[in-house]
């Protein structure tokens, strides 16, 4: 089963940048707190949908994508 992607580079590239900071900031700052384990989740969900260029999300919009 193929996963077709569905975000452009620049897409992408947003949301390395703010994962890499969310789980920075999760780890650095807020480390035994829930906000911090979210920031980390998030962050980790972000690098996750930048690093295959799919977005589960955009399906459950009837398709939407950015990479055209």
């Amino acid at each position: 089963m193929s996963i077709q992607q569905n975000e452009n580079t620049t897409d992408r590239v947003i949301r390395a940048v703010i994962g890499i900071i969310l789980v920075i900031l999760g780890f650095s700052y807020f480390f035994d707190s829930v906000f911090g384990v979210i920031l980390e989740v998030v962050g980790a969900i972000l690098l996750i949908t930048a690093a295959t260029g799919f977005c589960p999300l955009y399906r459950l919009f009837g398709n939407f994508s950015t990479k055209r």
